[in-house]
């Protein structure tokens, strides 16, 4: 288990653009993509906002492969490739079975869920499409990715809600420290933006009507997202072997469970989980330069999160740099945190701390330095990413500079 596993490529896609390096882009200047949803298949809804992809990149997907693919296993597909792609990396027959993904995603194929009840339900039809469950099967965004990159090792879908994508990580990380891979896919993906999604959600009355405003005292709640968010993991006898360029280390993991309420925050797992990362990773609070905020913009977790920062942190709290990049990408769900360990890698490549958007009055309840609106240029040489999910299941990462 004392394998060092580090990152050697990264994919994307969200609202932000189409590669993670447009990603960063928009991300580093606090360039919100949250706005009127565009999507014709909504149905009339009217009145929510959202960050989607306004259109797919050009992408050579087997129209094979095409027909059994909902929309978030195609996100997680031209994500992986991208990432793939940077790694320098191909799957052949010779190391096939070394190489496996792990992909979080919040609850699966909505929109294949969506239409197969239309079809039924309001068009009148007797049987759904023929693909209709291996498009809605949460595991499906890992199936076609080990299937369009030939990966024969441990392949797995993780879903833990906003969770997934870090638990994901931390699952493939896992893989590599005990030997069973060489080479992980690691991220998440979700495609939410799905009429019964979103008028779930607002029954719920967490949804901003205007923008994300994380730790902003006139915060109104969550804006959803879709997007994806994938890494290549390799051991770092691989990556050096090969003369791989390595971008980060994933320095430590922590995971715990509230064990309190399936859908309110509470203090004591996100400050558990994030104890666990600082031990696992062999750092101290000092130690940790930027921490990457769950941040999600309602009143109730921006609040739990500063206090359970506060008291991990100390009075380093006040000292780091926080900032919540959902301001700008929105809540992806299960591919929340893997867009944000973009942000955290970027963050460390390039000495730039990603801006909290949208940021108008200071909260005392959240007075830490959460980055209002303007980049922060600071070394970084340890950033943490923080994903707390509805049911309190949480999970904490931390990435170093090699």
């Amino acid at each position: 288990m004392d394998r060092r596993v580090v990152i050697t490529g990264m994919g994307g896609l969200c609202g932000l653009g189409t590669n993670a390096a447009s990603i960063w882009k928009e991300m580093r200047e606090g360039r919100s993509a949250i706005g009127p949803l565009l999507n014709s298949e909504l149905h009339g809804l009217k009145g929510i906002v959202g960050a989607e992809i306004k259109a797919l990149p050009e992408h050579d997907i087997d129209r094979k492969q095409l027909v059994s693919m909902d929309r978030f296993s195609v996100l997680a597909v031209l994500a992986a490739h991208e990432a793939m792609r940077q790694a320098g990396l191909s799957c052949n027959e010779g190391n096939a079975l070394r190489f496996g993904a792990t992909v979080g995603v919040g609850s699966g194929g909505w929109d294949a869920t969506e239409k197969a009840y239309r079809t039924l339900l309001l068009g009148g039809a007797t049987r759904t499409e023929l693909f209709t469950i291996v498009k809605a099967m949460p595991s499906a965004a890992a199936c076609q990715v080990s299937m369009s990159l030939g990966l024969r090792g441990p392949v797995f879908g993780v879903t833990s809600a906003c969770a997934s994508a870090n638990h994901a990580i931390a699952s493939a990380v896992d893989q590599i420290k005990c030997g069973r891979a060489d080479v992980m896919l690691a991220g998440g993906s979700d495609a939410p933006l799905v009429w019964i999604v979103l008028k779930a959600w607002e029954t719920m009355r967490v949804l901003a009507p205007d923008t994300c405003r994380p730790f902003s005292a006139d915060r109104k709640g969550v804006v959803l997202g879709e997007g994806a968010g994938m890494a290549v993991l390799e051991s770092y006898e691989h990556a050096a072997a090969r003369g791989a360029t390595i971008l980060a280390e994933v320095a430590g993991v922590g995971l715990s469970a509230d064990a309190f309420h399936i859908a309110a925050p509470a203090v004591h797992g996100p400050e558990s989980a994030m104890r666990a990362c600082l031990a696992d990773a062999g750092l101290n609070a000092q130690d940790v330069d930027y921490l990457n905020a769950h941040g999600t913009g309602t009143k109730a977790n921006d609040q739990i999160e500063t206090a359970a920062i506060k008291r991990v942190f100390g009075d380093h709290a006040y000292s780091m740099s926080v900032s919540s990049t959902k301001s700008t990408h929105a809540h992806c769900l299960g591919a929340a945190s893997a867009l944000e360990m973009i942000a955290c890698v970027m963050a460390i490549q390039e000495g730039v701390v990603p801006p909290t958007a949208n940021y108008l009055e200071p909260d005392p309840d959240c007075d830490l330095d959460v980055t209002p609106n303007i980049p922060r240029e600071r070394k970084v040489r340890v950033a943490m990413s923080n994903a707390f999910a509805m049911g309190g299941t949480n999970a904490v990462l931390a990435f170093k500079q090699l």
